[in-house]
């Protein structure tokens, strides 16, 4: 009989062309799941996402699912789907849970990204953090973080995967800013229902430019406002990115909310 499983996946993204399946031999996250679940089962499987991250972005609490009939224990699929992954992918759990979809049944997720302040290059966090040398107004980057709490429309910093939806809710925006061996460390989180394409890395990189003083906390205000990207305000790097955790509702709960219509997300 075919069972659904639900599994809680971390990976290092760096090597990788995104989560999505892509064509060709091209590398992604979705596709070394698949395969290697596909070696275990001798089944064709497609794996679903709760998000679809981007080239080089890495997860701690990627959640997907998938549908196989299997005979033995949920941890022994694990076990066996390990050890056809490569080092830089690897579930973290795993359960059956009829009818759940990682994508429509999530609540909100919660990404973290990762700059470092230091004069020197940092070679051990080339691929973990944004590394900056221009000092940052913390206080700043505070204040212009919380005005993001809320529903607001965010077209000035991504684009909606599908439709033209832009506004989302923002249950948490805040810096943590400790001293490190390797620098001055700030790790920036945010929480929302879903995000739009881009988002969390250009609403960083404005942060920063706020922190450096390119950009002021009213202009930041007012691209929120106004729905403008802001002029000279890039991407921040991907490699800073971490998408550190998925939030559902427990099982009791889900069976409530079956057969509603998922939001827009990624």
């Amino acid at each position: 009989m075919v069972a659904r499983f639900r599994a809680r996946l971390a990976y290092d993204g760096s090597a990788y062309q995104g989560f999505q399946r892509q064509a060709g031999n091209t590398p992604t996250i979705q596709g070394m799941v698949e395969s290697a679940i596909e070696k275990v089962t001798q089944q064709r499987v497609t794996v679903i996402g709760a998000g679809r991250t981007d080239t080089g972005v890495h997860a701690e609490g990627q959640v997907i699912s998938f549908d196989v009939v299997w005979r033995h224990d949920d941890e022994a699929l694990l076990r066996a789907i390990n050890a056809n992954l490569p080092d830089d992918i690897a579930l973290q759990d795993i359960r059956q849970h009829e009818g759940f979809h990682p994508r429509f049944d999530a609540v909100a997720r919660v990404y973290r990204y990762t700059v470092v302040q230091a004069a020197q290059r940092q070679p051990l966090l080339r691929y973990r953090a944004w590394q900056i040398v221009r000092a940052l107004d913390d206080a700043s980057m505070v204040e212009a973080a919380s005005l993001l709490v809320g529903v607001h429309d965010f077209a000035a910093f991504g684009k909606p995967p599908q439709g033209t939806n832009t506004v989302r809710e923002i249950y948490r925006s805040q810096w943590d800013t400790k001293p490190t061996q390797y620098g001055i460390m700030h790790e920036y989180r945010i929480e929302a229902t879903a995000f739009l394409q881009h988002m969390v890395r250009r609403i960083v990189s404005s942060l920063i430019a706020v922190g450096q003083g390119t950009l002021t906390i009213a202009q930041f205000s007012g691209a929120l406002t106004s729905g403008e990207m802001l002029d000279g305000v890039t991407l921040a790097p991907p490699h800073g990115l971490v998408l550190e955790a998925v939030r559902y509702p427990t099982d009791e709960q889900l069976m409530g909310r079956r057969g509603r219509r998922p939001p827009e997300e990624i």
